[in-house]
């Protein structure tokens, strides 16, 4: 009686080959922007400049500063400073993975490629996370070090990465930035056109904490305590402020909050048409 041998098809692949190939083409589509390569100069440009330009301010204002207010001086969190520049080149650079297939139109083609919406999503989402964390954290030590010697060349107290919640601090400071990139890409997927995505990170990360300032203080404290990106930012202290989350946990908030924005992004990018 004859038989039959099944072979395997290119159509019963197993979904991890069929997910390690949306990987390989979101990284070469991201590797191949223009845009991208510019983008990651522009981040280490902002974080570092203006985290040497920060840590001059922080260093002279130090030098009229009471003793008592001398005695919390972070030069850690002060030379990190820089990153409240670099995470909008950072954001810019997760909102592009997406938006900037919507404005050509690739999108489709994508899709076609990779039918399952989510495969898709989590290809972009991970590709975008691990480049982002590798720039993010060369910018974080870009900026301390950088940050560092100003201070020192002032002649107030500095930091080396030896001394306790230094390198936690530094680390930190690259592992903040790949989550606001994240976020970014939650927001492009959300919103689909860059401009209105770039100014919803902007408003986030930027606006709210300025405005934060201006609130009476009780508001003020809750704001500043649990605002995920705010509190996402303790992990860049070597100290504790009295009303701070602590550094794990104020990140691990922001972790949350970008996770359910992340989840949100899916079910919308699962539902409405290309």
């Amino acid at each position: 009686m004859p038989t039959t041998i099944d072979r395997p098809s290119r159509l019963t692949r197993p979904p991890a080959a069929r997910f390690a190939g949306a990987v390989r083409s979101e990284w070469t589509k991201l590797r191949t922007l223009p845009s991208t390569a510019w983008t990651v100069l522009v981040a280490a440009a902002l974080g570092v400049g203006f985290g040497a330009l920060l840590s001059y301010a922080g260093g002279r204002k130090y030098t009229t500063l009471a003793p008592a207010d001398q005695a919390s001086f972070d030069p850690t969190a002060t030379s990190l400073s820089g990153h409240v520049m670099a995470q909008q080149a950072i954001a810019v650079l997760g909102i592009l993975v997406i938006t900037s297939e919507y404005a050509t139109g690739m999108i489709s083609t994508s899709l076609t490629a990779v039918p399952r919406r989510a495969r898709l999503l989590g290809a972009k989402a991970m590709v975008l996370a691990v480049v982002a964390l590798a720039v993010s954290e060369v910018i974080g030590f870009g900026m301390f070090f950088t940050g560092q010697a100003v201070l020192a060349a002032q002649g107030v107290p500095h930091a080396g990465l030896g001394e306790p919640h230094v390198l936690r601090a530094v680390i930190g400071a690259g592992l903040y930035l790949a989550v606001v990139g994240l976020l970014g890409v939650a927001v492009g997927t959300l919103v689909r056109a860059t401009a209105g995505a770039v100014a919803t990170m902007v408003a986030v990360t930027l606006l709210v904490p300025i405005f934060a300032t201006a609130l009476p203080e009780s508001w003020s404290r809750v704001v500043g305590r649990f605002w995920p990106t705010m509190a996402g930012q303790q992990i860049m202290a070597a100290g504790h402020g009295a009303h701070a989350l602590g550094p794990w946990a104020g990140f691990g908030l922001l972790c949350a909050a970008v996770g359910v924005v992340l989840g949100a992004a899916l079910v919308v990018f699962g539902t409405r048409d290309a």
